[in-house]
């Protein structure tokens, strides 16, 4: 008796020349991946943007709490950007290599983990700096931030795993990484239109592309997941929207940091 196929995405089938030709893609866009983030570290300037911390401060003058922002650290974004690059190489690398054989079980069940913990680390640092880059500087905000744009991508693995046991796909994952997904670009939203209308203090040109045109490429990952499960067209086969979760994954980080760097980090 043939294996019955897992209800959302009929790849228990699949030939193993399909999984080999997907092993082969992600050595490439590890490849990739790792060419760029050596050449950020290797050719950036020094451009640094501050963190700050902004515990309570007893005045003694008006006998109140009052902020007190003071540095914490200053950070370099040359190597900053390298390291979302980087990442995705390192899990790319794994992906084709020694985790090769349970990639192809997770795929099989219409899986896998791996890419969303490595999206819990490089896209979360990607909407860090976006942050900063817009003047986000709070250390406290940008942990949030991280965090809860990580807890989305962990969400996406809770999608993937309960739906192994479900008939009926059940959305209630997806929703609730939606709702953590969007705070941060709320949160973003607000202080770049804060900085557009401060007068002297407007954003240099660059951000004003890197923030729409990131927060369409996280959308899209999203997009991706519903045609998925919703067996759209090509996305039936789930081994089509994994190789759209890489092209998309190579180009959101791509466009990110070849902006930053054009805009910030060029040496002069």
């Amino acid at each position: 008796m043939a294996k019955k196929p897992t209800a959302k995405t009929g790849t228990a089938g699949t030939s193993n020349e399909k999984f080999e030709k997907l092993k082969r893609f992600n050595l490439i866009m590890g490849f990739l991946h790792l060419v760029q983030g050596v050449f950020m570290i290797a050719v950036s300037n020094d451009t640094t943007y501050p963190i700050f911390t902004n515990y309570l401060n007893f005045n003694t003058e008006t006998f109140a709490l009052s902020p007190n922002p003071q540095p914490f650290y200053d950070l370099r974004f040359g190597p900053a950007v390298a390291a979302f690059l980087l990442i995705s190489a390192v899990a790319h690398f794994y992906l084709g290599t020694i985790g090769y054989k349970s990639y192809v079980e997770n795929l099989k069940k219409g899986m896998n983990p791996i890419r969303f913990y490595e999206y819990a680390l490089s896209s979360s640092l990607m909407i860090v700096l976006i942050g900063m880059l817009i003047g986000l500087w709070d250390l406290g905000a940008l942990i949030l931030i991280f965090a809860l744009n990580a807890t989305m991508n962990l969400f996406g693995i809770m999608m993937e795993l309960h739906n192994q046991k479900t008939q009926k796909t059940n959305w209630t994952a997806f929703i609730y990484g939606c709702v953590a997904g969007i705070v941060p670009w709320i949160v973003i939203t607000l202080y770049f239109v804060g900085a557009v209308n401060s007068g002297d203090a407007k954003p240099p040109a660059f951000v004003y592309a890197i923030v729409p045109i990131l927060f369409v490429f996280f959308n899209i990952f999203a997009i991706n997941m519903v045609l998925q499960y919703k067996k759209v067209g090509r996305w039936a086969d789930y081994l089509f929207g994994e190789r759209v979760y890489i092209i998309l994954s190579l180009s959101a980080k791509s466009v990110l940091c070849w902006l930053i760097w054009t805009g910030t980090l060029a040496p002069v």
